[in-house]
């Protein structure tokens, strides 16, 4: 009998923790594993965060990972299978992707491997500044087998209580762990292996954000550059990327308002902004950041 290959799926909304989380999983999991990765924006930043740690990377390019590109998507599960022989795949999906369909495509489609597991990851600080909970994410949502309630350390005790009251609400039987940059045990996330029945799903896309990505040789200012940072809300609601300050370049991560940066090693500016209605603001976004260049 023909032993499935374990794959398990890492959803949840743009910006919630699933890079880093995958990060962690590659750094903390003695076991060989295989990423499949779909992103949303131009330039594939998160592949470029993961490369280099001996993974086999399969780019699936951007657009929906559960509609367009399914027939790329089987492919590339076996290909992998096929080169590397995995103990583990991993599908990082976009955060913009209902992965009801991607599931039922692994169920229906996909004899070589076995749905372990969905793991949804939720931002406990996002939860609270958008309450309302939009269509993606319930789905997302809805499909989790085990919620990563992630950035809790960015949310009071009441606060976090009432999250946890809303995503039960929503989803009565998944195991919600509290995590802090995506540090979790990874042995909590893998071999659940429950059993369950897919419904066709029935959705139609209504794309809700918009993205434009930004690269320059050029070397930026950092204290502009922070300014710059601290100007994006609401305009912009995801963004992420590398920005080359005059001493050496850094991972830039802006979600929601919030930001951070970590020295990263690449060799140039290349940024993508996440938001609603974003072509209207495309060239006033850059023309600020243009201001930072030395």
């Amino acid at each position: 009998m023909q032993i499935r290959t374990p794959l398990t799926v890492i959803t949840g909304p743009l910006g919630s923790g699933k890079t880093t989380l995958l990060r962690h999983i590659l750094e903390t999991f003695p076991k060989k594993i295989a990423i499949l990765m779909n992103e949303f924006g131009e330039i594939a930043i998160d592949a470029k965060i993961i490369q280099g740690k001996n993974v086999q990377m399969a780019d699936l390019g951007g657009g929906c990972v559960c509609c367009s590109l399914l027939g790329e998507f089987e492919a590339a599960v076996n290909e992998i299978i096929d080169n590397v022989d995995p103990d583990y795949i991993v599908v990082e999906t976009t955060g913009v992707a209902e992965p009801d369909a991607l599931v039922f495509d692994i169920q229906e489609s996909l004899q070589r491997v076995r749905l372990d597991g969905v793991i949804t990851v939720i931002d406990a600080d996002a939860m609270i500044k958008y309450p309302s909970v939009g269509h993606t994410t319930r789905i997302q949502i809805e499909a989790a087998d085990t919620i990563l309630l992630n950035k809790v350390d960015l949310v009071s005790k009441s606060e976090l209580q009432a999250i946890e009251k809303k995503l039960h609400s929503i989803n009565e039987i998944a195991s919600i762990l509290h995590t802090v940059r995506g540090q979790v045990d990874p042995d909590l996330l893998f071999g659940i292996a429950r059993e369950r029945v897919q419904a066709p799903p029935h959705h139609v896309h209504q794309p809700e954000f918009e993205s434009f990505s930004y690269s320059s040789p050029a070397t930026f200012n950092r204290q502009c550059f922070e300014e710059f940072a601290d100007s994006l809300e609401p305009d912009v609601y995801r963004a992420k990327g590398f920005i080359r300050f005059p001493k050496s370049v850094y991972l830039f991560n802006f979600v929601a308002g919030r930001w951070e940066l970590e020295p990263f090693t690449q060799e140039a500016t290349e940024l993508v902004f996440i938001g609603k209605n974003l072509s209207l603001k495309k060239a006033e976004i850059i023309d600020r950041l243009k201001l930072c260049e030395r």
